[in-house]
């Protein structure tokens, strides 16, 4: 069952940069739907478009048979809770000014109304964020502090809490590993794989990394130059790859034991 359609979906810079060029997918409930390509080739922009945090030039993007680009700000906000991001950059994506408890509970906040939580109470949100730290292997000295007391990988894990909030169903997974070391990189793709199991979440993984792409996802799609130049199940296009493209992906890159 396909819990996002994406049909000819384009968006066009100034300039005329074609960064995605009628691009039609298929994200399956459930699934991890891999996104790979080099830097630059529109993987990011595409995450972003289906989120609506940019607008595209032209196309069509369902969520469960909703039309996303047919709904206003207000109404758009209520999707907000079943489509969230987790950001490339662990660094930039936290604010420095917040705590880590604040920073977890600010979407639960916000959200309130939107989940019929109105007069949500201070004992209710401890709760709930004392449970998202549980989940994303941080302890509860952690809420007190804030992002620029935590290393990179933690950054994310709280990056990835924050994102849970909301009891999503679908997660744009923006390169989570790349600004990470590679051991430190290899725990956050195992702790997204735990957290899809437990939590019954849908992923687009994007990432730059053809082996880390393979181990997390059940397809791959191969992106360059903005268009989708090839779709498959894993095993298919990392054993069986028809584009040239694809099949220099997966020469370029070392194997991962994660």
């Amino acid at each position: 069952m396909s819990l996002l359609e994406i049909r000819n979906l384009t968006k066009i810079f100034p300039g005329v940069v074609r960064a995605v060029d009628d691009v039609s997918l298929d994200i399956h409930s459930g699934e991890t739907l891999g996104l790979v390509g080099e830097s630059g080739s529109g993987k990011s922009t595409l995450g972003r478009l289906i989120l609506r945090l940019i607008e595209p030039t032209s196309g069509n993007i369902s969520f469960e048979g909703r039309d996303l680009l047919a709904v206003g700000s207000g109404e758009m906000r209520r999707f907000r809770r079943d489509l969230q991001i987790i950001f490339q950059d662990p660094f930039a994506s936290l604010d420095p000014r917040f705590r880590v408890e604040d920073v977890i509970a600010e979407p639960l906040i916000i959200h309130s109304d939107v989940r019929g939580d109105r007069g949500l109470g201070r004992a209710k949100l401890d709760r709930r964020v004392a449970e998202l730290l549980r989940a994303v292997g941080l302890d509860e000295s952690a809420r007190t502090r804030y992002p620029h007391e935590f290393s990179g990988g933690q950054r994310q894990r709280i990056g990835i809490a924050r994102a849970l909030a909301l009891r999503p169903k679908f997660i744009v997974c923006d390169e989570p590993v790349s600004a990470l070391d590679v051991s430190v990189g290899a725990q956050i793709v195992n702790l997204l794989a735990q957290l899809q199991r437990e939590f019954g979440l849908t992923y687009l993984f994007i990432s730059h990394s053809m082996p880390v792409v393979r181990y997390l996802s059940t397809r791959i799609a191969v992106m360059y130059k903005g268009k989708i130049v090839e779709v498959g199940s894993t095993d298919l296009i990392t054993s069986q790859p028809v584009h040239p493209y694809t099949r220099s992906l997966l020469q370029a890159t070392p194997e991962l034991s994660l």
